[in-house]
């Protein structure tokens, strides 16, 4: 820009850049005028005193908020532009903003009065002007060192923009409009918050401070976060406007967030399976980042263990777990074998995020599956961030999060603290995956030992095994029936202590000793005889630390009743539960013995009972009655007064055991139980 053109010779011009007023150009009259202010000089440091302070607020407004401006300024000219050698002359001053190409800048322009002897005389500033001005310069200074910007509101709503942060990222947050409330610059999910916020200083005269979320200027659908504090002012007890201050607020927003979140997954090492896991993760970030999350376990291609129904894509393999936000519609039932839609898939090939936008409530059905796209409508979504989960480089889960109900789209910031909480899940995901192994590997063992009783003649002979709710708590129990050579029949229910693959490993280990012990000597060897050869061996062997159990041999009678020789060696006691009789528990004669492998060389005993037709003899491991916190004799009464309904003894013997496990909830322990009844 050629400034000489502009004017006459006595018409100074001038152009300024950046939010300090740096001077980029001027002519010979504005420098005649203005001699102190060299090219590359700031306003402030080349203009100080309360003379220029008029000048420098009109540059505030034109540069900072795009207004043109006007100064009225005595100044002293001097050169030949100037008629008279160093004489006091008036001087009309405007700024306007211009683009030039040196980007945005304000045109100054300084026409000099006609005759300073006629102009009106300005009067002099008196000290106390002179302390004002210094003290406004002085919190003006503090106000720009502060990186935030000041602001005030009417009771319409109109915000208008008292001072800016030299940082562009302050003044760029918003975009005013005349007459256009601020509240409608703010996220939608904070509006309510913020009003509610207000409401509360308003009616207590007293100040707040907030974050939200606020659009910045030149995305309208991208919110950054902002601390906002503010007060009303007051005329007595009426609010006459707002006064506040926003600063930038996004990385302490992040950090807050991420220690929040991950505080709130420091659970996800204690879940039982990935479902529980995942759940964990909805809970962690819905609403505050998302409206809704579904976590889909993967069948992935190749997978032996869980092949995919069509080559090439992903189906689920153990459901999904999602969590939505109140008011959005909860996601359908997923049916069996559910395959994920062309997005999604590309995601997990891909090994990276995938964010759809759209408008709200329509899904571009071609990338979506079709169950996917029928929810997402109904939800009025209007983003869907696909993002794998990922454990040993193998995917794992897809993480499905959604903005709903017309809600602006995800920021990048929220979708980078969503895979970071989900890659810090690696290693919980990695020992809840490692669990649920063991944990197959030690049912896939009990359970192949764990065959169906036998038929009995004269008899009914029921069992059953329940593993605990928890992944750890599995291993130990196991029950046996077995016909022997002279027509009788052994039961025993065994319990070993540890819950894991260990004590599985001990279990098929006694199991099959026991099995071999009592067949090699049926006719000739008591219960008690049986357990303390078993006993001998597991402590020489070292199989287990401890093992309890009930052995009882059955022998039918000429009278059909049957006569049972029991064991117990620091077993739960077995219940009996008599045709015609209250229900009650059989105890040792002389106490219980202890268990096995505690005590080498212990002599062990016998007691017998005979059952008639329509008894039934129930062996149990302590998952049955025993809950923690709790005395385990409240929980055998428990379990008598159930079985003593006649409702129950009516039903057959694997009916019985069936209502029995039925009755637990959240059980801390694996249960098994095998139950006889005479027929």
């Amino acid at each position: 820009m050629d400034l000489r053109a502009i004017g006459d010779a006595l018409t100074g011009a001038a152009l300024t850049t950046g939010r300090r007023h740096r001077l980029a150009e001027r002519n010979d009259a504005f420098r005649d005028l203005f001699g102190g202010w060299e090219i590359g000089a700031e306003a402030a440091d080349a203009l100080p005193g309360s003379r220029y302070a008029p000048l420098i607020r009109a540059l505030d407004r034109a540069g900072h908020l795009g207004e043109p401006s006007r100064a009225d300024l005595s100044l002293t000219a001097t050169g030949p532009a100037a008629p008279g050698n160093r004489t006091s002359r008036g001087c009309v001053v405007t700024c306007t903003p211009v683009a030039t190409g040196h980007g945005p800048a304000v045109l100054v322009l300084a026409t000099p009065l006609p005759d300073s002897s006629t102009a009106p005389e300005l009067p002099a500033p008196s000290p106390v002007d002179e302390d004002r001005a210094r003290a406004l310069r002085r919190f003006e200074t503090l106000l720009a060192a502060s990186h935030q910007v000041v602001w005030k509101q009417d009771l319409d709503g109109e915000l208008s923009l008292l001072s800016f942060t030299p940082d562009d990222s302050g003044g760029r947050l918003w975009q005013h409009e005349s007459r256009q409330a601020w509240i409608e610059f703010v996220h939608p999910k904070d509006r309510a918050r913020l009003d509610g916020e207000m409401r509360t200083a308003k009616n207590g005269g007293s100040p707040f401070t907030i974050v939200v979320r606020v659009r910045e200027a030149d995305s309208p659908d991208v919110y950054r976060h902002v601390r906002i504090s503010a007060a009303p002012v007051l005329d007595g007890g009426t609010v006459l406007e707002w006064v506040g201050t926003t600063r930038d607020a996004e990385e302490e927003w992040r950090v807050r967030t991420r220690d929040r979140l991950l505080a709130r997954m420091a659970q996800a090492p204690t879940a039982r399976d990935l479902s529980e896991a995942f759940s964990v993760t909805s809970a962690a970030v819905v609403p505050d980042l998302f409206d809704a999350l579904a976590v889909f376990l993967l069948r992935p291609p190749g997978d032996s263990a869980f092949p995919s129904r069509h080559a090439g894509r992903y189906t689920t393999a153990g459901g999904r777990t999602s969590v939505t936000a109140p008011g959005v519609p909860s996601p359908p039932p997923l049916p069996d074998g559910f395959e994920l839609g062309p997005l999604a898939r590309q995601a997990l090939d891909e090994g990276r995020t995938r964010l759809l936008t759209f408008p709200e409530g329509r899904p571009p059905g071609d990338l979506v599956s079709g169950l996917s796209g029928t929810w997402l409508e109904r939800a009025g979504a209007t983003s869907l961030a696909l993002i794998p989960v990922v454990v040993d480089g193998e995917p794992v889960a897809l993480a499905s999060a959604a903005t709903c109900r017309g809600n602006p789209p995800p920021s990048s910031a929220d979708i980078a603290l969503l895979e970071e909480v989900l890659e810090r899940m690696g290693g919980p995901l990695r020992r809840t995956i490692e669990h649920q192994s063991v944990r197959a590997t030690a049912l896939a063992l009990q359970r192949s030992l764990l065959i169906p009783p036998p038929t009995v003649t004269g008899g009914e002979v029921a069992a059953s095994y329940r593993p605990a709710s928890s992944t750890a708590e599995i291993g130990g129990d196991w029950y046996d029936a077995l016909g022997l050579s002279d027509g009788a029949l052994a039961l025993t229910i065994g319990d070993i202590a540890g819950h894991d693959l260990v004590a599985a490993t001990a279990m098929s280990q006694l199991h099959g000793m026991l099995r071999g012990i009592i067949f090699d000597r049926a006719a000739r060897q008591r219960p008690s005889e049986s357990l303390s050869r078993l006993d001998t061996v597991a402590q020489g062997l070292e199989i287990a630390p401890l093992v309890t159990a009930v052995h009882v041999v059955l022998r039918r009678k000429p009278s059909g009743h049957w006569n049972a020789v029991l064991s117990n060696a620091g077993h739960p006691p077995p219940l009996l539960i008599p045709a015609s009789a209250p229900a009650r528990y059989l105890s040792t004669p002389g106490g219980a013995d202890p268990p096995l492998c505690v005590a080498p060389g212990l002599t062990r005993t016998d007691w017998s009972l005979e059952l008639a037709p329509g008894d039934t003899l129930l062996l149990y491991t302590d998952g049955l009655v025993e809950v923690p916190g709790e005395d385990i004799a409240d929980g055998l009464d428990r379990l008598a007064r159930h079985t003593d309904r006649a409702s129950l003894r009516a039903l057959p013997l694997a009916a019985v055991i069936d209502d029995l496990l039925s009755r637990l909830e959240n059980q801390s322990d694996d249960v098994a139980i095998i139950g006889f009844r005479g027929t």
